[in-house]
C-alpha cells in the first residue's frame, strides 16, 4: 500500500469520525455539554474545541498556509461554532489530502514554534493529529458515561472500513 492510498484513507476516516462525533454531541443539551468532569479539559465542549483548534493548526502546517490564529479566550465560542468549525478543518484537510501526490506527502516540513520545533514529513503531522483527536475523543466518551451518556457512536477504524466496502 502506499503512503499515498493510507494518508487518504486516514484523512478520509477523520472526517467521518468528525461527522460522527459532531451529529451524535449536537443532541446533546448544553448543560451536558458543559458539565464540569475531571479530565484534561474539564467538559465535553472545552475538549472538542481543543481537538477543534490543534486540528487547525496542524492542518495549517501540513498545508503550509500558516492560516491558523489561535484566540486563547474562547469563553465567547458558541457550540454551533465549534461543530461547525471541527467540520470544517476536518474537511478542509481531507480535500487537502486527496488532491495532493505522495510526494508532496513525504515532503518534509520545518515548524519552528517556542515550545518545539521539527521537521517531518507532512504525513508524519496528519498522523500525529489524528493520533491527537482519537486520544481526546476517547476522553469525551468517558466523560459522557461519568454524566450518564451512554450512546456514543462506534468510530472504530475497522468499524469504518467494514461500512465503507
Amino acid at each position: 500500500m502506499s503512503i499515498k492510498k493510507l494518508m487518504t484513507d486516514t484523512a478520509n476516516y477523520n472526517h467521518w469520525v468528525t461527522e460522527q462525533y459532531v451529529a451524535w454531541l449536537s443532541k446533546k443539551s448544553d448543560l451536558q455539554l458543559n458539565q464540569t468532569v475531571e479530565s484534561s479539559f474539564p467538559t465535553i465542549l472545552l475538549t472538542l474545541d481543543h481537538i477543534w483548534m490543534t486540528q487547525s493548526y496542524w492542518v495549517s502546517k501540513i498545508m503550509e498556509d500558516n492560516s491558523f490564529v489561535f484566540n486563547p479566550d474562547r469563553s465567547s465560542v458558541t457550540k454551533e461554532e465549534i461543530f461547525s468549525g471541527y467540520l470544517h478543518s476536518s474537511k478542509k484537510l481531507m480535500d487537502y489530502i486527496n488532491g495532493i501526490s505522495e510526494a508532496e506527502l513525504i515532503k518534509t516540513v520545518n515548524i519552528e514554534e517556542q515550545w518545539f520545533s521539527c521537521n517531518f514529513e507532512k504525513y508524519t503531522y496528519l498522523q500525529h493529529l489524528v493520533n491527537h483527536g482519537l486520544y481526546h475523543r476517547g476522553q469525551i466518551v468517558t466523560m459522557g458515561r461519568v454524566i450518564r451518556i451512554t450512546d456514543a457512536p462506534m468510530t472504530d477504524y475497522n468499524f469504518y472500513k467494514v461500512r465503507a466496502s
